[in-house]
């Protein structure tokens, strides 16, 4: 599934879904952000990526150590020119499930080469934009602090990415013990957050940092 919402004015935002369920909680935060941004008059691109049937396999043409290696421009041109990348995923095994993973490197990772990476430059799609991630666990926050879950994440995935892309800030909402017996006053809960995050990052890109700032009560101004 793809929802694309390209009649609305101001900042853009590349919503990239990734679990299998559309019964899940997952899916119900893409919703949520979703629904929040478009009442907020700003743009979404939402890609649910087990919908699509993306491929998440680099073939060799798209390596970006050749010459002129292939691109997925059709991806690229829906997604360019927003300002925010929302990425929403449940925690497997330690990290964020292989589909993402190579969302990232087809994707995110098209065309760009390992020098400029390591250099930190901005690349077109990325650079000076911001990455805003939803995660979720059916373990608790206690195990997963135990393990260096929240650390180790953020350091092999967030920063990694902000900092290969050149990406301007990141920012991640975790949501633990999200298991079929979740209640619906929890979920209410955590999807509450979830508008108020959709909200605060519109303001973001409505106001700018600096004026949010100095006035946190912009984010009132954002339509509900």
């Amino acid at each position: 599934m793809i929802v694309d919402d390209r009649t609305s004015p101001g900042g853009g935002h590349a919503v990239i879904l990734c679990h299998p369920d559309p019964a899940s909680f997952n899916h119900a935060i893409a919703r949520t952000y979703r629904d929040t941004v478009i009442a907020a008059g700003q743009r979404v691109v939402l890609r649910d990526l087990y919908a699509i049937g993306f491929d998440p396999v680099l073939t060799a043409a798209e390596r970006p150590t050749l010459p002129s290696p292939a691109c997925r421009q059709d991806v690229l041109d829906e997604i360019a020119g927003c300002d925010v990348f929302v990425l929403i995923y449940p925690i497997w095994f330690g990290s964020a499930p292989a589909m993402l993973k190579g969302y990232v490197e087809r994707v995110f990772g098209a065309g760009v080469k390992p020098e400029p990476m390591q250099g930190r430059v901005r690349t077109d799609l990325l650079g000076g934009r911001r990455l805003l991630s939803f995660s979720t666990s059916a373990a608790s926050k206690t195990w997963l602090d135990e393990q260096g879950q929240g650390q180790g994440l953020n350091a092999v995935f967030d920063q990694y990415i902000v900092h290969a892309f050149g990406m301007r800030s990141q920012e991640h909402r975790r949501f633990t013990q999200i298991v079929p017996g979740l209640t619906p006053s929890a979920a209410s809960r955590h999807l509450q957050d979830v508008a108020a995050q959709a909200r605060r990052t519109c303001a973001q890109i409505a106001f700018g940092d600096e004026a949010l700032l100095a006035d946190p009560g912009l984010v009132a101004r954002i339509a509900c």
